[in-house]
C-alpha cells in the first residue's frame, strides 16, 4: 500500500488545480475539470461502479450495498488547491526515514525549531514540495485516500458493507465547493470529508465564515493643491485596516479565538481595495465581527463622505456543530474507526472549514477526518505517508464499521 499511495499521491500533486477566487464558472479553473476526468478514470479502472461526472465537475462513484442493515456512506474530498500559494510546477520531494532534522528546500528550511510536528514523524517518510510551490495535501492527499481505499474494498469482496459513496469536489478553497453538491443523488446517510491534518484528527465543529469586500473610492486632485481637498484612498483602506481590533488576527490567535483576515489590499489615490475572512466558531461573536465591519464602514462614511467605503459582506459556512451535535453516531463510528487502525482520536475544532459544514446544513452530516498533512497553502506543506496509510485504514473500518 505504501508504494501505491505515494506514487499516486505525487502524481496527483503534479497536476495544477488551484481555485480562482474571481471566477464566475464552476469550477473556478479548466485545469479541474480536467482532473476530475482523471480521477473519473482512475475509480473506473479500479472497478468502481456508477462513475459520472456532472457539468460542473463533480466527480461521483458508488459501490452498492453486499449486507442488509448497513449505512449508507460517503466520502468526500476536494479536487482544488489553494490560491494563496503556486501550485503550478509542484516538485515533490520524498524524504525517507526523516532523522527529525532541518529538511532543506529551495531558498527555505523545513526546521523542527519552527515546526515541532516535524519530531513527530522521526523515522517516517515525508513528502513536501521543492520550496518554491505549495505541495496540495489539501486536499490530495484525501483525494489519494479515497482512491486506495477504494481499491482495497474492490480487492476484498468478503467485507460486507453498506453503499459507499464517493466525491471529488471542486472549488472548496473558495468557499465554492458544495454550491452544487447533490445530497439527494449521492444517497448516503452520513459522510466524512478527508481533508484533517494529523493523525487522529476527528473535527466536528469549525469556523462560522464571512467574506467582507471594501471598495473605497477618494478623490484626486494635484497634491500641490491638494490641502482640504484631497481624498488618498490607499490611506483610508489603511485607517480601515488600522480600526480591526490589532490582535484579532491569525498570527496572534488559535484554539476557539476568532479573527479577521486581511487577505489582499490594494490601491492608489483614486480607488482602493481590501479583502477580508472573517471567522468565529461562537454564533453571537461571528455576528458581533460582522457588525464591527458595518460599523468601521459607517465611521469612515461620516468622516469622509457618503459612500467613500462600500462594504459588501456574504456568509460563506456555518459551523457544523449545531446540526452533527445531535447525532453522534458518525462520530463514534469514525472514532472506533481511527482506533482500529492504530491512532489515537484526537476531536479537535477546525481552525477553518471544509466541505462537510455546508454540506451538514444541508442534509448530509460530514464530520473531517485527518489526511495526515501539515502547514496547508504554503511552501512549508508537508504529509507523511505513514499517516497517509492510517487515513486509509481509517476509511476502510469506518466502511466495516
Amino acid at each position: 500500500m505504501k508504494k501505491y499511495i505515494t506514487e499516486l499521491f505525487t502524481e496527483l500533486v503534479r497536476i495544477d488545480t488551484s481555485s480562482d477566487p474571481e471566477s464566475t464558472e464552476t469550477p473556478s479553473t479548466e485545469a479541474q475539470s480536467l482532473f476530475a476526468e482523471l480521477l473519473a478514470a482512475r475509480l473506473a479502472e479500479l472497478g468502481i461502479e456508477n462513475v459520472k461526472i456532472d457539468k460542473y465537475s463533480y466527480v461521483y462513484a458508488s459501490t452498492p450495498a453486499n449486507a442488509d442493515n448497513m449505512p449508507s456512506i460517503g466520502f468526500i474530498a476536494h479536487m482544488d488547491t489553494s490560491p494563496d500559494c503556486s501550485g503550478y510546477g509542484i516538485k515533490p520531494v520524498i524524504t525517507e526515514n526523516y532523522s527529525g532534522g532541518d529538511i532543506v528546500l529551495n531558498g527555505i528550511t523545513l526546521s523542527p525549531a519552527e515546526f515541532p510536528s516535524l519530531l513527530d514523524y522521526t523515522g517516517k517518510t515525508l513528502i513536501t514540495s521543492d520550496g518554491t510551490t505549495l505541495l496540495g495535501s489539501d486536499d490530495k492527499a484525501g483525494v489519494a485516500e479515497i482512491i486506495t481505499a477504494a481499491k482495497y474494498i474492490t480487492e476484498h469482496p468478503e467485507i460486507k458493507h453498506g453503499k459507499i459513496g464517493i466525491c471529488f469536489t471542486p472549488d472548496e478553497e473558495i468557499g465554492a465547493g458544495a454550491d452544487y453538491f447533490d445530497v439527494g443523488g449521492f444517497g448516503c446517510d452520513y459522510a466524512y470529508t478527508m481533508d484533517g491534518g494529523r493523525a487522529g484528527e476527528i473535527s466536528c465543529e469549525n469556523f462560522n465564515a464571512a467574506r467582507a469586500k471594501i471598495d473605497i473610492t477618494g478623490k484626486s486632485v494635484h497634491p500641490g493643491d491638494a490641502k482640504g481637498i484631497m481624498i488618498n484612498a490607499a490611506l483610508v483602506a489603511n485607517e480601515f485596516n488600522s480600526m480591526l481590533p490589532e490582535d484579532e488576527i491569525p498570527a496572534k490567535t488559535e484554539g476557539y479565538e476568532g479573527f479577521f483576515h486581511l487577505t489582499s489590499i490594494n490601491g492608489n489615490v483614486e480607488k482602493a481595495h481590501l479583502d477580508y475572512i472573517i471567522r468565529d466558531f461562537d454564533k453571537t461573536s461571528f455576528l458581533a465581527r460582522k457588525s464591527i465591519m458595518e460599523n468601521i464602514t459607517d465611521k469612515i462614511n461620516a468622516k469622509y463622505g457618503n459612500n467613500t467605503a462600500v462594504l459588501t459582506m456574504y456568509d460563506e459556512y456555518l459551523n457544523m456543530a449545531e446540526i452533527i451535535d445531535k447525532d453522534s453516531v458518525p462520530v463514534q463510528r469514525a472514532v472506533n474507526a481511527i482506533k482500529k487502525a492504530g491512532a489515537e482520536p484526537v476531536i479537535e475544532p477546525i481552525r477553518g472549514g471544509t466541505d462537510g459544514a455546508r454540506l451538514t446544513f444541508m442534509g448530509l452530516p460530514c464530520p473531517n477526518i485527518f489526511t495526515g498533512g501539515h502547514n496547508f497553502h504554503g511552501p512549508y506543506e508537508y504529509v507523511c505517508v505513514e499517516s497517509m496509510i492510517t487515513a486509509v485504514y481509517t476509511i476502510i473500518n469506518i466502511i466495516k464499521g
